[in-house]
């Protein structure tokens, strides 16, 4: 599967992105979909994640905030952020999983497909 992340860009604190990820291939349903974000000198963390069968998870720090969702219609799964806060600026990755567990649905390795970088830039 191919991944193509877009929706990136520069918001104010308080703003609101949407990220979206196109992937290409027909068993998208068949996958787990998760969202990461990298900082500059900082391991990529996770940040969000969506089983085939339609359960979500976030990372603690989300508190709310971003919500996962996916149209497995179109192929895509989207990241909606809200609230943004400086710290939210990061590079941030969409990836899938055809086989994941709960136990390491948050862990980078678990994940063989990913997409490009978008970038989120919150200003203060």
């Amino acid at each position: 599967v191919q991944l193509q992340a877009s929706g990136g860009g520069l918001v104010q604190a308080g703003g609101s992105l949407r990220l979206s990820c196109a992937a290409s291939g027909r068993t998208f349903s068949s996958y787990a979909m998760g969202w990461f974000r990298q900082a500059p000198g900082k391991d990529r963390e996770f940040v969000a994640a969506s089983r085939s069968g339609g359960s979500t998870y976030y990372a603690d720090w989300v508190k709310g905030r971003f919500t996962i969702s996916r149209d497995n219609r179109k192929n895509t799964v989207y990241l909606q952020m809200n609230s943004l806060k400086p710290e939210d600026t990061a590079a941030y990755y969409c990836a899938a999983a055809l086989r994941v567990i709960v136990s390491t649905i948050r862990l980078p390795s678990t994940y063989g497909y990913w997409g490009q970088r978008t970038q989120v830039t919150v200003s203060s």
